[in-house]
């Protein structure tokens, strides 16, 4: 797990307890605010996997490479 994931899952996570509190107070803007920070931080979850799955494949390719 890298940065970006945890950081992702971080935002995730607020952005759910942010939205929940405007639920409860009946705040709106709060609410919004919080589904914002969920989408941030999925899309960074994206992000890490992407550079997890680019350096596995990396690995791979040079695991390939040093057993010619």
């Amino acid at each position: 797990m890298n940065r970006n994931q945890v950081h992702g899952n971080v935002k995730d996570l607020a952005g759910k307890v942010q939205e929940g509190a405007g639920k409860l107070v009946g705040n709106r803007t709060q609410e919004a605010k919080g589904l914002q920070k969920q989408v941030a931080g999925k899309a960074e979850v994206l992000l890490g996997d992407a550079r997890e799955a680019v350096k596995d494949a990396v690995g791979a390719v040079k695991n390939a490479a040093g057993k010619r």
